[in-house]
C-alpha cells in the first residue's frame, strides 16, 4: 500500500489490522455507524427494488436507506428514480407503493404536482412566489442515479461512482448465466432484527454454522461435511450405500427447499422425488454425481416444458463457477443451487437494528398468472411463520448482538479458510470510511463480490 492509503486507513476507528480479527465495536459503536452513514452508503450501489414490483406504467415504490428516500417509478420511457421530497417544503411524496399514471405525484401539504417523469405540472397560487424560485430546473424532482441488473433496480447517490456492472465484477456474469434477470417472486418476507446490519449479513457468509444451527441439514449430509467429525466424534451418515445416498440427497434438497424456500423450489423437489429409483453406480460418490447430473437434466426439461425461461442447468453448472451463496457488496445476496434462488437484502436502521428481507425466486413462465407481492409480509423476528432455516438463524443473531457487549469480548475470531468473506467485505468497508479513491474501491468490490466460504483474500489495501 502507498503511504497515503495507509495513512487514510489508520484514521478509521476500530479498523481491521489483522484480517482474522474483527473488532467488536464495529457492530455497535455509534461513531462507527455514523461514519458508515456518511462515507459508505452515499457511494455504493444499492438494490432498491425488484422490477416486478412496478410492472406497469405509473407504478412506483419507495426505497429508504437511513434518512434518505428514493422514488422508483415505471414511466413510458423506462424506470426512473427521484429523490423523495417535494421541492416546496420537503414533504415525502411517496410513502409506499402505488400508481401515479392518472394524477402523478401530489404533495399532501400544499398540492404541488409532478408527472411520472418528475416534471412539475402544478404550483398552487404560483403568483405569490418570486418567479426565479419556480424555475423548472429548480422545482422538477431531483433525479437519482439508477441502473439495472438481475431483474432489479439499483440506485447510487454518487454520480461519480463507476457503473453498476463495473462495480459488480465477475459475479454479474455468473448470475447472468443462470438467468437471474428472469427470476420472479414467489414470496417476500421482512423483519426488523435487533442486530447490527453487518452481523446479520455474516450469518450467511459461511457454512461453518450448519452443524449446530441447522442440524436437520447436517444430519442429511450423505457424504459427511468438510470439517470432519462433530463434537461427539461422529461423522454423520458414514457407510451409506449408493441407493441410500441418492435417497438422502433427495431428502436433503427437499428439506432445504422447505426450510429456505427459493433455494430449492417446490417444482424442483417434485422432479427430484421421481429420481429416487434411478439407476446409479454402486460407489456412493459416483452415485451422487450421477444423481445431480440427472437432476439437472430433468429439472431443465421440466422447466422448458412448462414454458419457463430455463437455462441449460447441466451446461452452466459445468462451465460457469458459482457458489450456493453469492454476495454483492454492500447488502445484497443471491443464493443459487439448481434453477431457483433465494435472495436477501439487509439495511441498517440503528447501530444495533436492521431490516432483513428474504425473497423466494423462481423461473416462472412469463404469461403465468401470479399475484406478485408489492410489499413484504412483515413478521416479528421470532415468528414461527418464517421458513425453518431463517427461524434458526434469527434465533442466534439477537443473542450474538448481546454477547458482543460481554466483558472481555474484543474481536471476532475468523477462520482464514472458510470465513474469509467476512474479513474481505469488512476491510472494504474500511476503504470507504477512509475515503480511498473510487477506482481502488471498485477493484476491491469485484474481489469481495463472491461466494461464501471464501478464504481471506488480498483486496488491494
Amino acid at each position: 500500500m502507498t503511504e497515503d492509503v495507509t495513512a487514510a486507513l489508520e484514521k478509521v476507528p476500530f479498523r481491521i489490522t489483522n484480517p482474522e480479527l474483527i473488532p467488536a465495536e464495529r457492530y455497535y459503536d455509534r461513531e462507527f455507524f455514523e461514519l458508515e452513514r456518511e462515507k459508505l452508503w452515499p457511494h455504493v450501489w444499492q438494490m432498491a427494488c425488484r422490477l416486478e414490483e412496478i410492472p406497469n406504467v405509473g407504478d412506483y415504490t419507495q426505497y429508504t436507506i437511513l434518512d434518505k428516500s428514493v422514488i422508483l417509478v415505471n414511466t413510458k420511457n423506462g424506470v426512473k428514480a427521484f429523490h423523495n421530497a417535494c421541492r416546496h417544503r420537503g414533504v415525502r411524496l411517496a410513502t409506499g407503493p402505488g400508481n401515479c399514471a392518472k394524477q402523478g405525484f401530489v404533495c399532501p401539504f400544499h398540492g404541488w404536482r409532478w408527472n411520472p417523469e418528475g416534471k412539475n405540472t402544478f404550483v398552487f397560487g404560483k403568483q405569490v412566489f418570486s418567479e426565479e424560485l419556480l424555475d423548472k430546473a429548480e422545482i422538477d424532482l431531483v433525479p437519482c442515479r439508477v441502473e439495472f441488473w438481475a431483474g432489479c433496480a439499483f440506485i447510487n447517490f454518487d454520480d461519480d461512482a463507476p457503473s453498476l456492472l463495473e462495480s459488480l465484477g465477475p459475479v454479474a456474469e455468473r448470475m447472468n448465466a443462470r438467468h437471474a434477470d428472469k427470476l420472479k417472486m414467489d414470496w417476500w418476507y421482512a423483519t426488523e432484527l435487533p442486530t447490527n446490519w453487518k452481523l446479520a449479513m455474516e450469518a450467511f457468509q459461511e457454512g461453518y454454522h450448519t452443524m449446530k444451527t441447522h442440524p436437520q441439514l447436517h444430519q442429511l449430509s450423505a457424504l459427511g461435511n468438510p470439517y470432519g467429525t462433530d463434537a461427539d466424534g461422529l461423522m454423520v451418515n458414514r457407510g451409506l450405500d449408493a441407493r441410500q445416498t441418492v435417497n438422502m440427497q433427495v431428502d436433503f434438497l427437499a428439506r432445504l427447499g422447505s426450510g429456505m424456500g427459493g433455494m430449492v423450489h417446490d417444482s424442483e423437489v417434485a422432479v427430484l422425488e421421481t429420481l429416487r429409483d434411478m439407476e446409479v453406480p454402486e460407489d456412493p460418490v459416483a452415485a451422487t454425481m450421477a444423481f445431480y447430473a440427472r437432476a439437472q437434466e430433468e429439472i431443465t426439461k421440466d422447466g422448458l416444458a412448462r414454458g419457463a425461461p430455463m437455462f441449460d442447468i447441466p451446461k452452466v453448472s459445468q462451465e460457469v463457477e458459482f457458489h450456493a451463496v453469492e454476495f454483492m457488496f454492500p447488502h445484497f445476496f443471491l443464493l443459487p443451487l439448481i434453477g431457483a434462488m433465494s435472495s436477501y437484502r439487509i439495511r441498517p436502521l440503528t447501530p444495533e437494528t436492521c431490516l432483513f428481507e428474504i425473497w423466494s425466486l423462481t423461473l416462472r413462465p412469463e404469461d403465468e398468472p401470479y399475484d406478485t407481492p408489492k410489499v413484504p409480509t412483515v413478521l416479528p423476528h421470532d415468528s414461527t411463520e418464517f421458513p425453518e432455516i431463517p427461524q434458526q438463524d434469527y434465533a442466534n443473531l439477537p443473542r450474538q448482538q448481546l454477547g458482543l457487549h460481554a466483558g472481555g469480548f474484543t474481536h471476532m475470531r475468523l477462520s482464514k479458510d472458510t470465513e474469509g468473506m467476512i474479513s474481505n467485505y469488512q476491510r472494504l468497508v474500511d476503504g470507504y470510511l477512509a475515503g480511498l479513491d473510487l477506482q481502488r474501491l471498485t477493484k476491491a468490490s469485484q474481489i469481495v463480490n463472491c461466494g461464501f466460504e471464501t478464504p481471506i483474500t488480498d483486496i488491494g489495501f
